[in-house]
């Protein structure tokens, strides 16, 4: 499936946020790259409600096409469509791996999840963009147990702290979904509300 491989420091640069977290090549250089990053940018209304789209689309690894499918799902679903839009997000299961503290980075957690290292609910899924569901449980392959990230991850367990929304079993690594994430335990850099006066137009 495609996706941005290129480099992430990069993209933060240009809008203005660490989206990898504790980059510090982002830390020495916060302006936008190349050689007119440090000029005045003229920032209007359509310029500031691309960027939120764009931190929101890199920060979660999505491709423009996915991204407004995400957001037509959120307009379907009741409540307030940027916090839909951010709950989709979220509740991917690349990102739902990395929020358990299974892997280091949203990156890592797609690729363990493209390799069909995961079940949920006892199914292998091998799909980063699958959603989890409220009761959901998501399981370490037995066969992938033993293997190098499985093994940091469990060693490393608690360093970063897991969302109200997760409990993880440290013995197995074991993920229960014990409900979707609401706007207050979603501490992604965006402003959604920009997002939604984007695509209203």
């Amino acid at each position: 499936m495609a996706r941005y491989t290129g480099p992430a420091t990069r993209i933060s640069r240009r809008l203005k946020v660490d989206l990898i977290g504790g980059d510090q090549a982002f830390e020495r250089r916060p302006y936008p790259p190349g050689q007119h990053g440090r000029g005045r940018i003229k920032e209007s209304e359509y310029l500031l409600q691309s960027q939120e789209k764009q931190k929101a689309r890199y920060t979660y690894g999505v491709l423009e096409r996915q991204f407004v499918r995400y957001y037509k799902e959120a307009v379907r679903r009741p409540g307030k469509t940027g916090e839909n839009l951010l709950q989709i997000l979220e509740s991917r299961l690349d990102n739902v791996i990395y929020r358990a503290g299974i892997a280091r980075t949203r990156r890592q957690a797609r690729q363990l999840v493209s390799h069909g290292h995961f079940l949920v609910n006892g199914v292998k899924v091998n799909v980063p963009s699958f959603q989890v569901s409220k009761w959901d449980i998501i399981d370490v392959r037995p066969k992938s147990f033993a293997m190098l990230p499985f093994v940091v991850a469990k060693e490393s367990f608690g360093e970063r702290p897991i969302p109200a929304w997760l409990q993880v079993v440290q013995s197995n690594l074991r993920v229960l979904v014990h409900q979707l994430p609401e706007r207050a335990q979603i501490d992604v850099p965006v402003q959604e509300q920009l997002i939604v006066e984007l695509y209203s137009k």
